[in-house]
Order: C-alpha cells, then sequence, then structure tokens
C-alpha cells in the first residue's frame, strides 16, 4: 500500500479504522461520507489534510483517482462511486478485509441472520480459556483494524461478519467458519433472498482442506452448503441427536462421532433462556473443539456465559413484571424466537424501520402469544395492519418511545413480562440498537425511581 491512493468511503468507526490501517501502511488516503464533519465525531483525531476529507458530498470519480476503495458496511454496493471502481477494474474491500489482509492468526468468522452476537461473545469467552490471545471484533461493534495486528500465529480473532461485510472480500480466509441460520433480511439492500444467501456464502470462499465449516442441520438451506464447500464439514442440530456433530439427547447437549456419544452438560446449566440459544450453544462447542478445549473446559465455559447486552437482557423485576431488552431483535425472526423463549404473558414492545420484510407470519405468532401489543416508529402502520389481518386483539399505538414504553407497563401486571423486541431496525428514532435498548433500560429504571 506504500503511496498508493486509497479512497474510504464511511466516515463512522469502521471507516476511521481503516483510515488508521492504511496510513500505517503508507497510503495516501482519503475519507468521504454523505454526512458533514458537524454531524461526526472523531474525525479531527485522523489527522487528515483538509483535501483528504471529502465531506457532506460524494467526491467525482476523477478529483481523488484511487486505486482502492474500502467500504464500511453502509454503503450500498449501488452507489456510483462503487459502481465505476468495479467497471474501472479498481479492488473494492470490505474493512474486514482491509483488516485481515496479512494476518497469520486462526480466525473463526461468525455469519448467519440470528444469533451471531451471542455466538460470537460466547466463542471468545471459549477462546480466552485457551490461554491464546484472542481479541473479539466486526460486526459486534468492534472494527477489526487497528485491533489485530499484535496477533501472530498463536493469536485467534473471532469475528462477527455481516453480509454487508463479507460481500466485498477478496483474500479473506475463515479458519473456522460458522454460518447459524437463514431467514429473509435486508432485503432492501440485497433485493432478494438468495442474493442475501450468496453474500453470506461467502465466509467460505477461500477455505481450504486444512479449514473448518460449522453448519447448522436444522437449517435445510443451511444443511444444503456443505456440499460447496471446499474444507471439512461439522453440523450441529438443536433439534436432536447426529451420527457425527454436536446435538441434542433428551435435555443432554452432546457430541456424536460414528454413533458414540459424548455427553457435555444439560442444557437446564446453561444461563441462556430460550430453545433458539441452543444453536449459539452448539456452534460455540463445535468452534472451541477444533480450537483445542477439553470437554471439561467446553462445558465450564457453556455453564458460566450470561448473555449479551440488548439480546435477551433481563432489565430487571419491578412490581411483579419481568422487562427483557431484546433490542438486538431487528427482524422478525430474531424477535419470534424472543417471544417463544417466555411462558409468561407477554406486553410487546414493537417497531421502527422495515428493512423491506413481511410481518405477517409474525403477527401469527404474536396473535397466538402477546397479549398487548405496542407500535411504535415508522413501521407501526403497517405492523398494525399485518396484526389486524393476523387478528391480534390489543394493540396500543405510541407516539414516542418514552410513550410507548410508559404504555406498555400501563398494560403489564405482575406475572407479566414487558418485552422489547422490535422487529425493525432502530434507524428512524435512534442511531443503533444499542442506543434503542439503552434508553428503554433507563425509561424502566425511572419509572420505577430506579437510580441510573
Amino acid at each position: 500500500m506504500e503511496g498508493k491512493r486509497a479512497l474510504v468511503f464511511g466516515a463512522g468507526l469502521s471507516g476511521q479504522a481503516a483510515v488508521r490501517k492504511l496510513e500505517y501502511l503508507g497510503a495516501e488516503v482519503f475519507l468521504t461520507d454523505q454526512k458533514k464533519l458537524s454531524e461526526l465525531s472523531g474525525i479531527e483525531e485522523l489527522g487528515l489534510d483538509p483535501e483528504h476529507l471529502l465531506l457532506g458530498r460524494i467526491p467525482e470519480w476523477q478529483q481523488v483517482q484511487p486505486e482502492l476503495l474500502v467500504l464500511s458496511p453502509g454503503v450500498s454496493p449501488r452507489n456510483s462511486l462503487v459502481a465505476e471502481a468495479l467497471a474501472a477494474g479498481i479492488p473494492v474491500w470490505s474493512e474486514v478485509e482491509l483488516a485481515m489482509r496479512a494476518s497469520s492468526a486462526t480466525c473463526v468468522a461468525i455469519t448467519g441472520t440470528n444469533g451471531k452476537t451471542t455466538t460470537t461473545t460466547l466463542i471468545g469467552e471459549l477462546a480466552q480459556r485457551t490461554g491464546r490471545p484472542s481479541i473479539v471484533a466486526g460486526n459486534i461493534g468492534v472494527a477489526l483494524s487497528g485491533r489485530i495486528e499484535n496477533l501472530g500465529k498463536e493469536g485467534i480473532i473471532v469475528a462477527e461478519l455481516s453480509s454487508f461485510q463479507l460481500e466485498f472480500i477478496d483474500k479473506f480466509r475463515a479458519n473456522i467458519g460458522i454460518f447459524l441460520n437463514i431467514t429473509p433480511d435486508h432485503l432492501d439492500r440485497h433485493g432478494s433472498l438468495e442474493n442475501y444467501l450468496n453474500a453470506k456464502m461467502r465466509i467460505f470462499e477461500n477455505q481450504t482442506a486444512e479449514d473448518l465449516a460449522i453448519l447448522n442441520w436444522a437449517d435445510p438451506v443451511v444443511r444444503g452448503l456443505g456440499s460447496r464447500i471446499k474444507g471439512r464439514v461439522i453440523y450441529f442440530n438443536p433439534l436432536g441427536l447426529l451420527e457425527n456433530g454436536f446435538g441434542l439427547r433428551g435435555e443432554e447437549i452432546v457430541y456424536s462421532e460414528q454413533g458414540i456419544v459424548i455427553p457435555i452438560l444439560s442444557r437446564q446449566e446453561l444461563q441462556l433462556r430460550g430453545s433458539h440459544n441452543l444453536e449459539n450453544v452448539l456452534a460455540a462447542a463445535a468452534a472451541a473443539q477444533e480450537l483445542g478445549l477439553s470437554w471439561v473446559e467446553i462445558a465450564r465455559g457453556l455453564r458460566e456465559f450470561k448473555g449479551v447486552k440488548h439480546r435477551q437482557e433481563n432489565v430487571g423485576t419491578y412490581d411483579g413484571i419481568l422487562f427483557i431488552n431484546d433490542s438486538k431483535g431487528t427482524n422478525p425472526d430474531a424477535a419470534a424466537k424472543a417471544i417463544l423463549a417466555f411462558a409468561e404473558p407477554l406486553v410487546l414492545i414493537a417497531g421502527g424501520r422495515n428493512k423491506g420484510l413481511d410481518f405477517r407470519e409474525f403477527m401469527k405468532l404474536v396473535s397466538k402469544r402477546v397479549k398487548s401489543l405496542i407500535l411504535l416508529g415508522e413501521a407501526a402502520e403497517e405492523l398494525a395492519a399485518a396484526a389486524r389481518e393476523a387478528g391480534v386483539l390489543r394493540l396500543v399505538r405510541g407516539s414516542s418511545f418514552a410513550e410507548g414504553v410508559e404504555k406498555a407497563i400501563a398494560e403489564a401486571v405482575p406475572g407479566d413480562v414487558v418485552l422489547l423486541s422490535p422487529a425493525c431496525t432502530s434507524w428512524d428514532m435512534f442511531k443503533s440498537y444499542e442506543e434503542r435498548g439503552e434508553l428503554f433500560k433507563q425509561l424502566v429504571r425511572r419509572h420505577y425511581k430506579e437510580p441510573i
């Protein structure tokens, strides 16, 4: 990269990390974003010359004439600048490709529609038990660039990867690649489920016979990927036993090899609630075995894992009402899994910005399992229409997020669960699902006068 002209598109955390990495490699770096400098934070610390900061507009190709274009995840591949680069044969990389280009560390990469963050966090904790230096980064909210440079061959990188990040890889190689599940998501960007699947499938693109792919047997689409993978394949099955692989025998999580079954631990020992979390646990156990942990070490790690923020996070029980923050449930499938994790009567807070997804099947579940549905945000009317069609009896609208939380509290009685699992992104009202989840926790605690 020495002396090459590189244009970073997107000035958020990922883009800023890419700028630092490129400058370290000796490139001449330009940064562009449609947002103005006043709308961004952290830009001054990059130390770029003003002529290399192209903010508030997208520059003309001739103005920069880059030899490399590095995209932040939120940049659409349909952008004219991206199209020009591809047409001119200029390399277009995701920040993940840039970060991992010369890494010799073992890479454990996780993708799928739902459960990525929980699985990534869990594997990160299991990786630490190997005694090897390890980091967790990627779509989990921490850019890979600037985090992995000091990891040698003994290091372990645990990376959550979205379809957006995988779209523009080139030589990125996952030594252990995990595909959890696939349901419709991000169709506003990818256009079809097939395109979305193909983007995620790139996680295995550069694997060799030495590498391992971990696939979900219970997901027919993911199971069918096995024949297309160059590396070794192992399956996990959250619904039952496999002759070879990780699965469930009654209430026991087990590993089977040629019919010989090794018990690991009882699912009742897990702190993670909900049957969908078995996918995450089984995938993590398979990765941990490949990293060299013993069954005792794997069992201890699974038993002690408490989960992640904003994914079925226990906010607390107030006046006999349990409050759960599942702000990361940004699509109907994720929200459905959260609903199914609870047997108690539910007051569900849903809404935000839709990603081109259909809510009708989701609302059939809501009609059976939810006593009161609180609707918020841009997609509220679309959700309400699907709810009425499905026969949901109790619909309540909130004009703001704070009002929605207050109305949910008013609907609940002791023994109920108030569940924030929006089935939508947060981008109509918030910068991120994290910001939405934190506000939910603050509003609940403020209502019950608990110090924030």
